[in-house]
């Protein structure tokens, strides 16, 4: 293993950081962190159509939340600076240039419209689609003559016979048939670059030593392992991680969760728990802990542990271990991260929610083991802080309250009961054996009386102890849902 060990993460900025972007990113900066390395950020923008800005920033953000801390980039800078592909141009037409020179690259004149047809062709014949090499038989002055009338080509790279052969720390090694490889466009026709030319040259010039990337990327590799030998470099050593897929078993898409990081933070999942769950894509700390820290992720993450099989994607396992991570926060922590979201959901703006933190802490409370991300949390208390009057009832809860008989009569009469006591300066948290002793004295079970109480004070089915929601709801409140809600049961 060399002594300088230096990777890199390269995203495209042409949309939102997927999740298996995310995984990547954290399984390079994990195996820097461990063997004392350079993590470096660049971002691959030659796609200038798609890339923009404000991807950009959204990349780098949701990086920086996760905690992940780059040495060299392109906010910070570094000694290979540019750390934009797009700001590297002048070095990569002299790079190209220098393959061209050296016989590496041929120019090629082939047309749009003969390439197509070449194609249906191949296809027609069930035959590889792929590059016929005529430009390469072409004699030199027949292409300088070209050249001269300024007809348009692009640069491809000329793949020698033979077979190439790389170490991949997931799969071992891999070998390829030089002639399954085609003669591929390292320069467009507009003098720019594609992919495969310029992360080769890039990562020639920043030293990095290892690649750690995503599957989709496998078939590239070949190409990019011939221009190492092209530019009489060593090519770094490879580790090709496993597709994320869908519990369906294909490529995991909309249909079967969502691809983006931000759509999970944005859907309050604890940061932790999204670091977890995606180190659980494709490797395990041990067979059997399933929660852990980052710090334990550093210590024990070897490329060479990374499964080889597609990692599947379980959403509901995700919400599990989100909610373990919820359970285990300090409940102000907690609350905190709820916080947001509350206002967001438009329940109460910041300055009411410290106006009342000790109330609010006491909503968070009641709900901190029943969610699984905060942002299920606003849905859950929305009835604490809308009025008495108009806030509706669950399905589910008016079911339950309505398939006791005299549900409306009962209610009412529980209502008048406890007025009395409210009057008298009790506390509802003091009235609980007191109510379950009425209950006895009815002949009724506790369902007959705490169904229909429950949907009255929440309109929810289930929900935190009645009758600490009766101390959060406030007196007033509490009698005028009771009252109401024997209003909408005799409806």
């Amino acid at each position: 293993m060399p002594s300088n060990i230096r990777v890199r993460f390269a995203p495209s900025p042409t949309g939102k950081l997927h999740v298996g972007g995310a995984r990547t990113a954290l399984f390079n900066w994990a195996w820097a962190k461990k063997h004392g390395g350079t993590f470096l950020l660049r971002i691959e923008d030659t796609d200038e159509g798609r890339s923009t800005q404000e991807f950009e920033r959204a990349i780098l953000e949701g990086l920086h939340w996760l905690g992940l801390q780059w040495d060299e980039g392109p906010d910070i800078g570094g000694p290979f600076a540019p750390y934009r592909q797009t700001e590297r141009a002048a070095r990569h037409k002299e790079l190209a240039q220098k393959l061209f020179a050296a016989g590496w690259a041929y120019r090629c004149f082939c047309t749009t419209e003969r390439l197509e047809k070449l194609r249906e062709e191949q296809s027609k014949n069930h035959l590889k689609p792929e590059y016929d090499g005529l430009c390469r038989k072409l004699a030199k002055e027949e292409v300088e003559r070209r050249v001269a009338t300024g007809e348009r080509y692009v640069l491809r790279f000329a793949v020698p016979q033979g077979e190439t052969r790389f170490l991949d720390h997931v799969r071992g090694d891999v070998v390829f048939q030089n002639k399954e490889v085609d003669d591929w466009v390292m320069v467009r026709s507009d003098g720019t670059p594609t992919y495969n030319f310029v992360v080769v040259c890039d990562d020639i010039d920043m030293g990095i030593t290892h690649v750690f990337r995503g599957e989709e990327h496998l078939v590239n590799t070949p190409k990019q392992v011939l221009l190492y030998r092209a530019f009489e470099k060593p090519a770094p050593e490879f580790g090709h991680l496993p597709l994320m897929l869908g519990k369906d078993g294909k490529k995991l898409s909309k249909r079967t969760g969502d691809t983006a990081l931000q759509d999970y933070r944005e859907k309050g999942y604890p940061k932790d728990a999204i670091i977890n769950f995606l180190c659980l894509q494709g490797w395990a700390l041990n067979g059997t802990t399933e929660v852990f820290t980052v710090d334990q992720l550093v210590a024990n993450f070897e490329v060479k542990d990374v499964q080889k099989a597609g990692a599947i994607f379980d959403l509901d396992k995700f919400q599990w271990l989100a909610g373990e991570y919820i359970r285990k926060e300090p409940l102000a922590e907690f609350a905190e991260h709820c916080a947001p979201f509350v206002v967001a959901a438009n329940l109460a703006t910041d300055a009411e929610l410290r106006a009342r933190w000790d109330w609010y802490l006491r909503v968070a409370h009641g709900e901190q083991e029943r969610v699984r991300t905060y942002g299920e949390l606003p849905p859950r208390v929305a009835y604490l802080f809308g009025a008495d009057a108009d806030f509706a009832w669950e399905a589910d809860a008016e079911k339950n309250a309505k398939k006791h008989a005299a549900a409306r009569d009962t209610l009412a009469a529980y209502g008048a009961w406890l007025d009395e006591r409210l009057d008298a300066g009790k506390k509802p948290t003091d009235l609980r054996d007191e109510t379950k002793a009425w209950i006895t004295e009815r002949g009724l079970k506790i369902p007959a009386l705490f169904q229909p109480l429950r949907c009255a004070l929440t309109g929810q089915a289930g929900g935190p102890d009645l009758f600490e929601i009766m101390e959060l709801l406030g007196v007033p409140a509490v009698r005028a849902r009771i009252r109401r809600g024997a209003e909408r049961l005799a409806g």
